[in-house]
């Protein structure tokens, strides 16, 4: 019955610090942390407006849409003091 345990517990030990469980467990944990962000970060876009590249204000037609790019599209590069409002000095006066 010893046996029994004795080989069981070094099995489990040599499953647990295998180097190919440690990095599948990892890259698992780390995949469901990026989806979980993405998921989290993006907002459902207006039909109106599409997240078509276009990042700064100079590209914009309307504070409306300004608005709507920074709510809705990731990396826009047009609410340089961070106050939720783009385009301050050109379109959101």
């Amino acid at each position: 019955m010893k046996l029994i345990w004795l080989v069981l517990v070094v099995g489990l030990l040599a499953w647990k610090f295998s180097p190919d469980v440690q990095s599948w467990t990892e890259a698992r944990l780390s995949n469901q942390q990026v989806t979980s962000k993405v998921m989290t970060a993006q907002k459902p876009v207006a039909a109106r407006f599409n997240c078509d590249g276009r990042k700064r204000c100079s590209q914009m037609t309307s504070c409306a849409e300004a608005k709507n790019f920074l709510q809705n599209c990731p990396g826009m590069e047009m609410d340089g003091d961070d106050d939720g409002i783009p385009c301050e000095s050109q379109w959101c006066r």
